[in-house]
């Protein structure tokens, strides 16, 4: 599918909202919508993961350099 190579290319909000209308489809879409909805959700789903995991560990690698930083400091006083 074409839109399986855009996905890491897509803003988040974006991603979000390609996300929400698979679901639509899921719910309410004809035969053939559902099916291309069911066929591209595991892969929005794995981009979103993917994104929140990359953010969740520059978070963690920033307060460590923080904590790293601080002690650092502490040391030096």
């Amino acid at each position: 599918m074409e839109i399986l190579a855009k996905l890491p290319l897509m803003d988040e909000a974006a991603l979000t909202v390609l996300q929400g209308n698979a679901e639509r489809l899921l719910r309410i879409g004809t035969k053939t919508q559902q099916a291309s909805a069911t066929a591209v959700m595991p892969a929005i789903e794995a981009e979103l993961a993917a994104r929140r995991e990359a953010k969740s560990s520059k978070l963690k690698a920033a307060a460590e350099a923080r904590r790293a930083a601080a002690k650092e400091s502490k040391r030096k006083s």
